[in-house]
């Protein structure tokens, strides 16, 4: 039975607004159970074989001491996304890293966290979420002490890989594990305690490492890893029951390499592009040898009966809508991330501890109109305020693109501001309409979506916009006159230079900000594209009504698939 049968397991406990997790929705417990079994995002499984043994397994489960457990293991690898942006000005100077190694290092724990997100799930839901908690931290801390020892820009990105891995078994465990052990009657408040912390980390992440950075080294950052990581590890050994659904169709192995491999080779060669140009045949050949994998990929997905993610839902223009939505958002802010704190820090001259605090007016735009959405989402409909919220992102970017060493405080809060109630109009109805679209049987599957399609925006737009950064900056360094070795050490990154002190320094940050203006007017673009999308998506049909909003509505995939190949039966 496949994720769009209708004849897949009744209906669950719908996510949380704001939930990002694989596995929101499970199946309703038996009669004496509290829990039922959660499902991949390929497919539904059955509908409750393992209520009982659930209920017998986690009768005397302490639940407030598990969602203690899950949500400071989720605050370890969701703060792990941003945290390292505010220490890259030391990591420059202690790796001689490049630009490009810089975009490396922050990139890949997330290219990594998002391509084995899916399949890591699944394994966790078939094999164990306790198991999956546990192999996870253990990747995630020993990757991280290892870190804090190295001074090697590879060794790190490759360190920052293997965090990737731990990362995706632990963030689909922590949901599945609080889904698959509360009652119902407390499931709904514990998945949205889940979604509060896992919304806050990245903003706890920024203000941890500053302070940290303030009283020691870059390393520092690495070793809270460790001690957060060894915490939730002991805490998941003596309070974490086991939870499984040992129903849980075979993963989809190759569909699996098949995403990773896609998505691996095009951030390598977007990456990689400054260095080698965007006219080198590498570059080319790399993003297009990336498309076709991926196009690879949503071939082999529709010929399965037990699709790792079943292209056929984005059919449905609500879904698609807001997995676009949310994959623009987050390709803009984490982008924003990685260019600001080396702007704040290497341009504006702040300590880390104030490059981090200089950022906190976002959240308090945020917060509130994420509460005022819904509101005027009812009053107005969905399309108005979405559409609006990522106007208004867009508008906060090319706001920041003209900043420059000497812009005031005020501009840049303002441009803050705008950002933050952007993301706070879009975010809700756009994971809404995810979840919405689909029936209550394929809750899982938009929550997959929705966890996928932030991380998945994360590493693109670090991606995407470091290579732009990268380019800009030295494009505009002007280095004539300068010994070689100078000058390669100013055209690698700004940090580099800045260690020269006097002109270099001063020309090298010139470049840096002529950089980031180019970059920040391209994630500006990429926001502005996703609100007319969403616009067209959501259009209202010629003198008919506006798009479907109820619960599986508009949801028109296939419901009979093809038979599976020999492999796959």
């Amino acid at each position: 039975m496949t994720a769009t049968d209708p004849r897949a397991a009744g209906p669950g406990a719908p996510a949380a607004p704001g939930a990002t997790g694989p596995r929101a929705a499970t199946t309703p417990p038996d009669a004496g159970g509290a829990a039922g079994s959660t499902r991949s995002a390929g497919s539904a499984g059955s509908t409750g074989s393992t209520g009982s043994a659930a209920a017998r397994g986690t009768a005397g489960v302490r639940h407030n001491l598990v969602l203690l457990v899950t949500c400071l293991a989720l605050a370890t690898v969701v703060a792990a996304m941003a945290s390292l942006n505010v220490a890259l000005p030391e990591i420059a100077r202690a790796t001689h890293g490049s630009q490009t190694e810089l975009s490396w290092i922050i990139d890949a724990y997330s290219l990594v966290f998002a391509a084995l997100l899916l399949p890591a799930g699944a394994l966790g839901d078939r094999f164990g979420r306790r198991r999956a908690l546990l192999v996870g931290l253990a990747l995630f801390g020993g990757g991280s002490g290892l870190a804090a020892l190295t001074t090697d820009a590879t060794a790190l990105i490759a360190l920052r890989g293997l965090l990737g891995v731990g990362a995706a078994l632990v963030m689909p465990a922590t949901l599945s594990t609080i889904t698959g052990t509360f009652p119902r009657a407390q499931r709904t408040k514990a998945v949205s305690v889940w979604a509060a912390v896992a919304g806050a980390s990245a903003v706890v992440g920024l203000l941890a490492s500053g302070t940290l950075l303030e009283l020691w080294s870059w390393r520092s950052v690495f070793l809270l890893n460790v001690l957060l990581a060894v915490a939730a590890l002991v805490g998941t050994l003596l309070v974490v029951p086991e939870s499984a659904d040992p129903d849980a169709p075979r993963l989809d192995l190759g569909g699996a390499v098949l995403a990773a491999t896609g998505l691996g080779v095009l951030v390598y060669a977007v990456i990689e592009a400054p260095t080698r140009g965007w006219g080198d045949p590498l570059t080319l050949g790399g993003i297009a040898v990336g498309l076709a994998v991926l196009a690879g990929f949503v071939g082999w997905e529709l010929r399965r009966r037990h699709p790792l993610l079943d292209p056929r839902l984005f059919r449905n223009r609500r879904f698609a809508a807001g997995s676009l939505s949310i994959t623009c958002q987050f390709f803009a802010f984490f982008g924003y991330i990685f260019v600001i704190m080396q702007y704040l820090q290497l341009v504006r001259g702040d300590t880390a501890l104030v490059a981090a605090v200089s950022v906190l007016p976002m959240a308090l735009a945020m917060v509130p109109m994420s509460r005022l959405s819904p509101r005027l989402t009812d009053r107005f409909g969905a399309r108005g305020p979405w559409v609006t919220g990522l106007v208004l992102i867009a508008a906060a970017m090319a706001a920041f693109g003209g900043l420059d060493a000497d812009s005031p405080y005020a501009l840049f809060a303002g441009g803050l501001l705008l950002l933050g109630a952007g993301a706070g109009l879009a975010m809700t109805p756009a994971t809404t309409a995810i979840t919405d679209a689909l029936p209550q049987s394929l809750q899982n599957v938009g929550s997959a979506v929705n966890d996928l399609s932030r991380e998945l925006g994360g590493a693109l737009g670090i991606a995407v916009l470091g290579s732009v950064l990268g380019a800009g900056y030295r494009a505009g360094l002007d280095v004539t006159g300068l010994p070689p070795q100078v000058a390669d050490a100013a055209r690698s990154s700004l940090a580099a230079a800045s260690h020269f002190g006097g002109p270099v320094a001063e020309h090298a940050r010139a470049a840096f900000v002529d950089g980031m203006h180019v970059t920040l007017l391209t994630g500006a673009g990429a926001a502005l594209l996703a609100a007319v999308a969403v616009a067209v998506l959501l259009r209202r049909s010629a003198g008919g009504p506006a798009a479907p909003a109820g619960p599986g509505a508009d949801l028109r995939v296939v419901t009979e698939l093809p038979r599976p190949s020999a492999g796959d039966r």
